[in-house]
């Protein structure tokens, strides 16, 4: 096992890391931006080493600074997190380079899923179902034309490099697609430096459905079930559960297996998310993730299990702790994302903590680096902390989710917790017969 691991990253992501190091018997190294000197990851990790000013593009994505730092602190691995440098294969390549191990998969695996029309060609050679779509990148208008007349309207523009819902554009009609084509490639090439797009047949009423598979890259795969991520906003997912209120255990299976055999078949290493659409029983690749998930809370509250212990262990060489028939699913489990945010526009509300308490009591978990006096900086993702909570069935982690949410208190900031005690007076929600587009129409019909 390391001795000491470096987490390339800030916030909750990294103060998660560092303690399944510090169980683990492992030093950690925390990296930070002159504005993180306060930070809890910073508090918490072994050793520190301030890498930069607070833009992110000076400090946490440079890439010398992170190295030098692994160097000089004599971190034998770097775990990224999420985010950041996480999916970023040159980055992957250079620690390897310096004889630095890097915790997740290799730079040739993040190549292959980053660029997503290579990905979508892969998978389905694979043999995972894929959404019908363009055989590779739509050079112009016309072929786009050509091709959203063969498959049928509503079809999705979409960027080969995009990622948050960035570079994505609907057209329900044949006029329309000439504003989401342009659009498309104009947000994709200011976004990502690269405006190549492709074209998907658009689905009406999808689930966001994701599969959690686990590689040890010597060829074996398991896979941890799903997560249902439907509720979203703006492509940003707000509300993740597993098990999927629609999936049922012979759906599980079969696309579970259908993933896990895919990533064995490629030498995969560490964690992944492969992420469908599903709609009508039907399941269609989109993208896979080649990293941690910011909803993994959910998945390890249902099996039982350390993902980030499992990611250390396979970096580190060893065989993955459990096997297929060792994955049994107990309880249901629910995350909510807690923003910054003022709403009911979701501005973000960075600012200083004059109070905190987080929430307990049986299965309640709660992922934050908050706490009182401390000043949320203006410069990063909003995300101040994920309240997970785990009951026996679904209508038990809905009731311990709402009890939870009235015992967190956070203030000095506004977040966006007032909107998860409305959606849980909802009946969409406490069903679970919900979509990909009813957070959207909710809000646009309660908030104004």
């Amino acid at each position: 096992m390391f001795s000491k691991v470096l987490i390339a990253n800030r916030g909750e992501i990294a103060l998660r890391i560092i303690r399944a190091c510090k169980e683990m018997g492992v030093a950690s190294v925390a990296i930070h931006s002159t504005a993180d000197a306060d930070a809890m990851h910073v508090r918490m990790a072994d050793e520190s080493v301030c890498i930069g000013p607070p833009p992110g593009s000076q400090s946490y994505l440079n890439m010398p600074a992170v190295i030098a730092a692994a160097e000089i602190t004599g971190a034998e691995a770097i775990h990224p997190g999420y985010g950041f440098l996480s999916e970023n294969a040159s980055f992957v390549q250079i620690v390897e380079d310096h004889g630095i191990k890097f915790i997740g998969p290799t730079a040739e695996h993040i190549n292959l899923m980053g660029d997503k029309i290579t990905a979508k060609t892969t998978m389905k050679n694979l043999g995972v179902p894929c959404v019908p779509g363009s055989d590779g990148g739509v050079p112009t208008l016309a072929d786009a034309h050509r091709i959203a007349d063969e498959m049928g309207y509503p079809v999705i523009v979409k960027a080969t490099a995009g990622g948050g819902g960035r570079g994505m554009k609907l057209a329900k009609t044949k006029k329309e697609l000439d504003y989401a084509f342009q659009g498309a490639r104009s947000e994709a090439k200011a976004a990502f430096g690269n405006d190549e797009v492709y074209i998907e047949k658009y689905l009406t009423t999808p689930r966001h459905i994701e599969i959690q598979v686990f590689g040890d890259g010597k060829g074996r795969a398991v896979h941890l079930g799903e997560r249902d991520c439907s509720l979203q906003r703006r492509h940003q997912k707000v509300l993740e559960e597993a098990p999927g209120p629609s999936i049922t255990p012979e759906m599980r299976a079969e696309i579970g297996k259908t993933c896990a055999d895919a990533v064995a078949a490629i030498n995969y290493a560490g964690a992944g998310t492969i992420e469908f659409l599903y709609e009508n029983g039907g399941f269609y690749f989109i993208e896979m993730n080649t990293r941690l998930q910011v909803e993994h809370p959910v998945t390890e509250a249902i099996f039982g299990v350390d993902l980030v212990r499992e990611q250390l262990r396979v970096a580190a060489g060893y065989d993955m702790s459990f096997r297929q028939e060792d994955l049994t699913i107990r309880g249901h489990a629910i995350e909510v994302r807690i923003n910054a945010e003022k709403l009911p526009n979701f501005t973000p509300c960075p600012g200083r903590i004059t109070q905190y308490h987080a929430p307990g009591g049986l299965g309640v978990r709660m992922d934050s680096a908050l706490y009182d006096g401390y000043s949320i900086p203006p410069y990063y993702d909003s995300l101040i902390a994920k309240l997970i909570v785990h009951g026996p069935d679904r209508a038990a982690a809905l009731a311990r989710l709402k009890r939870a949410l009235g015992e967190l208190i956070v203030d000095g900031v506004d977040t966006t917790t007032p909107l998860f005690h409305a959606l849980l007076e909802e009946d969409a929600v406490l069903s679970g017969k919900y979509n990909i587009h009813w957070l959207e129409k909710w809000l646009a019909e309660n908030t104004g």
